[in-house]
C-alpha cells in the first residue's frame, strides 16, 4: 500500500510509442542535416558548423516554434497534427517515400498523400488499358481517381488537365460545370455519392483527408451541405450511368465496381455500354482519343 504523503507513481508510456517517437526524431535530423541552405533560399553564412539546415531554419521555413520542433528531434511525447507534419515535410524537400514516413513515424493520416498509390501497380494500369475503348478506372471510396484509361479521360471532362487535387468524382459532381452538365441524372447522382461519401467516412472520421474534403465541399457547396445534413447513408451499388458526351452524344452506360480489399476500400470502376448504340460511340471517342494524341 502506498505510505501517506509519497506521491503516486505516474504510468509510463508504451515502449513502442518511445521507440517510434526516437525513431521519428532521428529521421528528421536525418533530413535536416542533408539540405544545404541555398537549398530553400537561405545564406549559407561564414560561421556555419552545423551541417545542413540548423532547427531554427527548420521551423522558421515551416511557421511552427523553435522550442515544439526542438522537442520533436528530442523524441518528447507532443502532439503531432497533420497540417503541421505537412509544413515539417515541405520545409525538409522530402520525396513522396520520405513523407509517407514521416506520417508513418508520426502515426498521422497524410492530409495530402501523394500521386503514387500502392494500390495502382504497373500490371493493375495495364488492365485498365485492355479495357479500353470501355471507360475504366480505380477510385477509392472517398472517390479520388487513382488512375484511368483513355476512354475515362474524356468520358465527361478532360482529367487530364485538372490539378491532382480535383481528380475527384464527388468533388467535380458538386464544382465543375461541365462535369454537372454531363450527368443527365444530376441531383440523383449528387444525392447518392453523398450518402456512398457518408456510410464509408464511418470508418474514417478521424483521418485528415476524408475530412479536408468535407470541410472544402461544406465550403464551396450548398447542394452539398443541404445533402449532407440530411444523414442519409448508402452502400455501393452498381448503377446505370446516363452521360451526355460533348464530342459523341448520349451514352447509356452500366457502372460496375470491382473491390481490390476486403473492406471497401480501392476498386476498379468500369463502364460498359448498355446498348450498342453506346458501344458504337465509345468506339467513336476512343477512335478520337487516338487521332488527337
Amino acid at each position: 500500500m502506498q505510505e501517506s504523503g509519497t506521491r503516486a507513481t505516474v504510468p509510463k508510456r508504451p515502449q513502442g510509442e518511445a521507440a517510434q517517437r526516437a525513431a521519428l526524431a532521428a529521421f528528421l535530423r536525418s533530413r535536416r542535416e542533408r539540405i544545404a541552405p541555398e537549398q530553400v533560399g537561405l545564406p549559407r553564412g561564414r560561421r556555419r558548423r552545423t551541417p545542413g539546415l540548423r532547427r531554427e531554419e527548420v521551423a522558421q521555413l515551416s511557421a511552427v516554434g523553435v522550442t515544439w520542433y526542438t522537442w520533436l528531434e528530442q523524441a518528447r511525447p507532443i502532439h503531432v497534427s497533420a497540417q503541421v507534419l505537412d509544413a515539417v515535410a515541405r520545409a525538409l524537400l522530402l520525396d513522396p517515400s520520405e513523407r509517407s514516413h514521416l506520417f508513418a513515424l508520426a502515426a498521422v493520416s497524410d492530409p495530402a498523400p501523394g500521386r503514387t498509390c500502392a494500390t495502382v501497380s504497373p500490371s493493375l494500369r495495364l488492365m485498365l488499358e485492355q479495357l479500353e475503348p470501355y471507360p475504366a478506372c480505380v477510385q477509392n471510396s472517398r472517390y479520388d481517381v487513382l488512375a484511368y484509361n483513355r476512354g475515362f479521360a474524356r468520358l465527361i471532362v478532360d482529367l487530364d488537365a485538372l490539378p491532382y487535387e480535383d481528380r475527384n468524382c464527388m468533388w467535380l459532381g458538386f464544382t465543375n460545370a461541365d462535369w454537372q452538365a454531363a450527368l443527365v441524372d444530376l441531383e440523383e447522382s449528387q444525392r447518392a455519392m453523398v450518402a456512398k461519401f457518408r456510410a464509408a467516412m464511418a470508418g474514417h472520421l478521424a483521418e485528415p483527408a476524408w475530412t479536408t474534403l468535407l470541410h472544402r465541399l461544406q465550403r464551396v457547396s450548398p447542394a452539398f451541405r443541404t445533402f449532407w445534413e440530411e444523414h442519409e447513408v448508402l452502400n455501393a451499388t452498381d448503377q446505370l450511368k446516363r452521360i451526355r458526351n460533348p464530342r459523341v452524344g448520349m451514352l447509356h452506360l452500366h457502372h460496375t465496381s470491382l473491390w481490390l480489399s476486403p473492406r471497401q476500400g480501392p476498386r476498379i470502376v468500369t463502364y460498359v455500354p448498355a446498348d450498342d448504340e453506346s458501344r458504337e460511340r465509345l468506339e467513336r471517342l476512343h477512335a478520337l482519343e487516338f487521332a488527337d494524341a
